[in-house]
């Protein structure tokens, strides 16, 4: 069934496309039970081996995907749905249903895997990725994270400003025309966080951690320079208090290994860099983990334990 795969871009096909090349809906059952291919939705189906190897969030963007397949250009993804193929960063995110909104005329309701959201749109917030029709960055992320608690929602307006697919001035226009509206009521919070400058879903976690435990707000992407000469950047800093803040994410050092370097290789390069950084400023330094931010009250104490005051002097 490879000419089935070779339809579209994703490797999706839906069913009617499968009967007009000849194939009949026994030869859909039998690959099915044979383990060729993996149903995706109602009449949606993909290579089993590639549906097997996506993680969680791929399929989830796989069953956006096939939504769009058998709707044409009536709706757009958007909100989670939007986000996920946009390449936004997801938290804690609810794949249970796509997201998509209406551009005819048909009223907002819930199916089993679909919601359709009515919303004012206009031709530039509606873009393509590939075959399929994508409410504009700003707009799905805002979307997306008026799904989310307020965490969740600040991973993903971060990563909108990170990628570069929006600009803050972008975002906020674009919060302005949905204010006041449904699910966006904790919203006013997350814009109120985001800014640019974290680079990971650890960091913004990082940064919603610290306000949630009251803690002093922390610099992003901090620069140590040693006269001219850069040593290096830190994810958080804290200059009045003398702290820097490092984020350890499970594939930190696999991005930072050079050519021919070894993980033992760079995690040793990553101390003395550490080393450099404290000796030139004077500062302390502490390092998250994703453990850290499983136990905000705890972690909160310890960064708050190694901030410098005066009176401690």
């Amino acid at each position: 069934m490879d000419d089935l795969a070779a339809l579209h871009p994703h490797g999706l096909f839906l069913r009617g496309e499968a009967l007009e090349l000849g194939y009949k809906d026994r030869d859909l059952v039998v690959a099915r039970a044979a383990g060729v291919i993996q149903r995706v939705r109602h009449g949606a189906y993909i290579a089993a081996p590639t549906w097997q190897a996506a993680s969680p969030e791929e399929q989830f963007r796989l069953r956006g995907q096939a939504v769009m397949l058998s709707h044409g250009e009536t709706i757009a993804l958007s909100h989670t749905s939007g986000a996920a193929a946009l390449g936004l960063r997801l938290w804690d995110a609810d794949f249970t249903r796509v997201h998509v909104t209406r551009l005819d005329k048909g009223s907002a309701r819930c199916h089993q895997d679909v919601v359709y959201h009515t919303a004012r749109w206009t031709p530039d917030d509606i873009i393509a990725v590939e075959e399929t029709l994508v409410l504009s960055p700003a707009r799905s992320a805002l979307g997306a994270a008026g799904l989310q608690r307020v965490e969740g929602g600040l991973v993903v307006l971060d990563s909108v400003l990170d990628l570069d697919l929006a600009s803050p001035d972008e975002l906020r226009a674009a919060y302005e025309l949905i204010k006041g509206g449904p699910r966006t009521a904790s919203l006013q919070i997350t814009m109120r966080l985001v800014e640019p400058g974290s680079q990971s879903a650890g960091e913004s976690r990082a940064r919603y951690l610290c306000f949630s435990q009251h803690l002093p707000k922390p610099m992003l992407q901090f620069a140590v320079y040693d006269g001219a000469e850069l040593v290096g950047i830190t994810d958080f800093a804290w200059p009045d208090h003398r702290l820097l803040g490092e984020f350890d994410g499970r594939i930190k050092y696999g991005r930072l290994l050079k050519p021919g370097e070894t993980a033992q290789e760079a995690v040793y390069r990553e101390k003395l860099r550490e080393d450099a950084l404290r000796e030139i400023t004077g500062y302390g330094l502490i390092r998250l983990t994703w453990a850290d931010l499983a136990r905000p009250t705890v972690t909160g104490a310890r960064i708050r334990s190694k901030l410098w005051t005066p009176a401690a002097a």
